[in-house]
């Protein structure tokens, strides 16, 4: 299985790959310039978190926008990930009330394959200024914190998924698990 970390200028995006890497999964990581033609191989792509603001930055997220468009893979967008896909999809995201830097309790709203054997409620490792403001219709909460809304959310009907969270630090709970998960759904 072969998923691919677009670098979005995260400061973890090597422990996504490492993460991937470590479950089994042929991994490297991608810029977000890259062709959306020379990642068509690709069974799965993760978004990774970024330094980009989304609110003045966004065009520091290269070609993020043509994956979604133009890839029919599942996608797993991680912060600015997150942030971009609800965007994508005629939601907002902007300046957060209460930017969250460390660990939050998430708690699960909505059961979906990528909460699969995670607990209702999980410590989280966050690292933001921005969030989901606005969700469009296409898209759900799965999860949410005391300071935001739209901790994790899903595609209606596509396999897309997003966590304004880090699920690749060792400081969240159930972060392999929820790999896991993607894993699985990239192998339908």
């Amino acid at each position: 299985m072969r998923i691919y970390v677009v670098d979005n200028g995260g400061q973890w995006t090597h422990r996504e790959w490492r993460v991937l890497k470590y479950l089994g999964a042929e991994t490297r990581i991608v810029p977000n310039t890259t062709e959306t033609e020379k990642i068509a191989d690709a069974d799965g792509l993760v978004l990774s978190g970024g330094a980009p603001r989304i609110g003045t930055e966004m065009q520091k997220l290269g070609n993020v926008g043509d994956y979604l468009q133009k890839l029919s893979i599942p996608i797993l967008g991680i912060c600015v990930g997150h942030q971009y896909i609800a965007i994508h999809f005629g939601g907002s995201a902007g300046a957060a009330k209460v930017p969250a830097y460390g660990k939050v309790e998430v708690t699960v709203d909505k059961t979906s394959d990528l909460f699969e054997g995670v607990p209702e409620r999980f410590i989280a490792w966050e690292s933001h200024n921005d969030e989901v403001q606005v969700l469009p219709d296409v898209l759900e909460i799965l999860a949410h914190s005391e300071n935001c809304r739209v901790e994790a959310m899903k595609h209606r009907t596509r396999p897309i998924y997003g966590v304004q969270f880090h699920p690749e630090v060792e400081h969240t709970q159930h972060g392999e698990q929820i790999f896991r998960n993607f894993m699985k759904v990239c192998r339908h």
